[in-house]
């Protein structure tokens, strides 16, 4: 094969998993400790609440939507959901009314873009911005951090527990992952946000119910928030709801870029998801090692989405029609 035809053959995909391949070869090699068993499943461990949020985030994206109140719904209801626990609720009734307070704010969001149309960036910036205040001032009050409570029960080992020697959450992802390419690959529903994201009037046309998919579609992005949140509160035993300021949403976004989603819509699986977040893993666990500036971490993430980005137009340039779609 022609090194033009292999250049050819590349994708943005492969492009992210050779540099994680790298990446992780060379911190094996240079950095102590790097390689062993611990480190590795602390590394996938840290990026399995990013990579659930990413399956969630990736759903939207594929319905050429955004969800930035991800990491709003999620500290909020998980946070009331903690605290209703320790105020004598039933564990049970407490998860079903945390989750139930995301799936709301989230089918809020998913009207507004649907039905209102608002453009979903806004809508979503929106409701991130009224969930928290919503939540500080009628649920969560007094406080910016709520503790998990004795009476959490089996619930803290969401975050903590292992099975098989391997941390909870981790298996949580892969499970969150399988279950998202089952849905996108061999549901109706799954076929329908493609198509919605190619081609909305033509999805109308075609007898796709297009807004209530839609609304669909932020709906899971906040059921997944709020697996990340319990898992994310159970691990540290705290939910800090100041969590929503940081830059969290924006390594979602990341990750979903990086491995290949196209933010026009139509593009992507969960496969280009997981190497943006192994991406990510491994280099932010390497950067963490050598003792690198949290601050310089978020620069040298940022130019390796833009070299990733960079790199595919060249490899694989747009032409006129996905030029037309606004292709990323």
């Amino acid at each position: 094969m022609s090194i033009k035809r292999w250049l050819g053959n590349l994708s943005q995909e492969k492009i992210v998993l050779l540099i994680t391949v790298t990446l992780f070869v060379t911190f094996s090699v240079s950095l102590n400790g790097f390689i062993g068993a611990n480190n590795i499943l602390a590394l996938l461990r840290n990026v399995a609440v990013l990579g659930i949020l990413g399956l969630g985030m990736l759903i939207v994206v594929l319905g050429r939507g955004i969800d930035l109140s991800m990491v709003a719904i999620m500290a909020i209801s998980v946070a009331w959901t903690i605290q209703l626990v320790g105020e004598g609720t039933p564990l049970g009734l407490a998860l079903a009314m945390g989750y139930g307070f995301a799936l709301a704010m989230s089918c809020i969001s998913g009207t507004l873009v649907a039905y209102a149309e608002i453009p979903a960036i806004f809508a979503t910036l929106a409701m991130g911005t009224f969930v928290y205040g919503f939540g500080r001032a009628h649920l969560i009050t007094g406080t910016d951090v709520v503790y998990l409570p004795a009476s959490f029960g089996w619930a803290s080992q969401i975050g903590q527990g292992q099975l098989w020697g391997i941390p909870i959450p981790i298996i949580l992802a892969v499970c969150l992952a399988f279950v998202v390419f089952l849905f996108l690959r061999f549901s109706k529903h799954g076929w329908n946000t493609y198509n919605i994201g190619d081609n909305t009037p033509a999805a109308r046309v075609t007898g796709i119910p297009v807004r209530p998919t839609m609304v669909m579609q932020y709906m899971m992005s906040g059921t997944a928030a709020y697996l990340a949140g319990l898992i994310t509160a159970t691990a540290v035993q705290s939910m800090n709801t100041r969590i929503v300021n940081s830059n969290m949403i924006y390594d979602v976004i990341l990750i979903v870029v990086l491995g290949g989603v196209s933010l026009s819509g139509g593009r992507g699986n969960v496969r280009n998801v997981i190497v943006g977040t192994l991406l990510i893993g491994v280099l932010v666990n390497g950067m963490t090692i050598m003792d690198i500036q949290y601050t310089i971490q978020n620069v040298i993430k940022s130019l390796i989405l833009l070299l990733a980005i960079i790199s595919d137009s060249i490899i694989n340039p747009r032409d006129e029609q996905t030029g037309q779609q606004g292709d990323i």
